[in-house]
């Protein structure tokens, strides 16, 4: 009877651990069958890229049967730059300024046609800069001359690592000399601004997380975007300013081509972006208050986009993007100099 017992039990050990292996093998192809992608992005985009990855994902396994998984990094734009230049295996960049995938491009990484390739010279969607106060806007603050005001403590990041840190500089400075200032005056003022902050932080979030979670600072330059998901949180604590004239901020995206064509990626990587000027896209675009391209779209929503005068950079600076680059934030340029006094 033992035997027997024992018998039974080593047949009924022996299936177990054989049904226990094939699952555990089908196990591995299914995770093997799923495709990874990587999306090197900017700082306030969590929000966004969270809920378009998943979106893809839901649509491209009904599509096609195959099951992607979309990786995020985010951080300052030129920081996460650098990062997919010194071998970040990113298939996709979505980047806060233009220079920023220039640079990529330049090492070869990325081909260097790269702003023609997508739709709308690469941008699904634009942005702007706007100011947040605290609640009743004790300093009085509604226009770039109210940042440079004694005793007014402005908070922006560092235009040295993020790229809205950069739009951040270019909106004051377009502001000032639209005003009729000089570039001499309009360079004292710009001195002033960053004079009156008292932290600059690495990118758009961390100067958030400066003025909202520590209570630093008097006013905040950031994303509209970022702007809104603030007063989503905090409600009446803080208001939205939106100054006369600010910036166009223009976030491009780019396959990184070099990656895709190492990783077998680069035909679900290019179906990623060809989705993000999908109306289904541009809609989520619209509702976390990044500014669609759609031009359907972006009728429905208007109302979720006060009216401003948004200055290009070619309008701010002659020979544009890379005029700025050199003369603004290149090592020992005007920031360089400012900053220094």
């Amino acid at each position: 009877m033992s035997s027997v017992g024992d018998s039974a039990m080593r047949s009924h050990h022996g299936v177990t651990i054989g049904a226990m292996l094939i699952l555990l093998l089908l196990s591995g192809c299914q995770r093997d069958q799923t495709i990874e992608l990587l999306n090197v992005s900017y700082d306030p985009t969590r929000e966004l890229y969270r809920k378009l990855h998943r979106m893809f994902a839901e649509q491209y396994r009904a599509e096609t049967g195959k099951d992607v998984r979309i990786r995020r990094s985010h951080g300052g734009s030129s920081s996460q730059a650098s990062a997919v230049m010194n071998g970040l295996h990113a298939d996709v960049v979505t980047l806060a300024v233009r220079p920023d995938i220039d640079a990529i491009a330049k090492t070869g990484r990325i081909r260097s046609d790269w702003l023609t390739s997508q739709p709308n010279r690469s941008l699904p969607y634009t942005s702007t800069i706007v100011f947040v106060v605290r609640r009743g806007n004790p300093k009085q603050i509604h226009d770039w001359d109210d940042l440079v005001k004694p005793g007014v403590q402005v908070i922006p990041a560092n235009p040295k690592t993020g790229g809205g840190a950069r739009l951040n500089f270019l909106a004051a400075y377009g502001a000032f000399r639209k005003q009729g200032n000089s570039e001499a005056e309009a360079l004292e003022k710009l001195g002033v601004l960053y004079r009156n902050a008292p932290v600059l932080d690495g990118g758009a979030r961390s100067a958030t997380i400066t003025f909202v979670r520590k209570n630093i600072g008097d006013v905040q330059l950031t994303w509209e975007n970022e702007a809104e998901l603030e007063k989503i949180e905090l409600g009446d604590a803080i208001e939205i300013i939106r100054p006369k004239v600010s910036i166009l901020a223009e976030p491009h995206v780019a396959l990184v081509d070099q990656n895709v064509d190492e990783k077998g990626t680069r035909e679900i990587t290019q179906a990623f972006l060809q989705f993000l000027y999908s109306e289904t896209a541009q809609e989520v675009i619209a509702q976390e208050f990044y500014r669609p391209t759609n031009p359907t779209i972006a009728e429905k929503y208007r109302d979720r986009f006060p009216p401003m005068e948004l200055l290009r950079v070619d309008d701010v600076v002659p020979g544009g993007w890379d005029a700025a680059q050199k003369r603004f934030f290149a090592s020992g340029g005007i920031f360089d100099q400012i900053y220094r006094k």
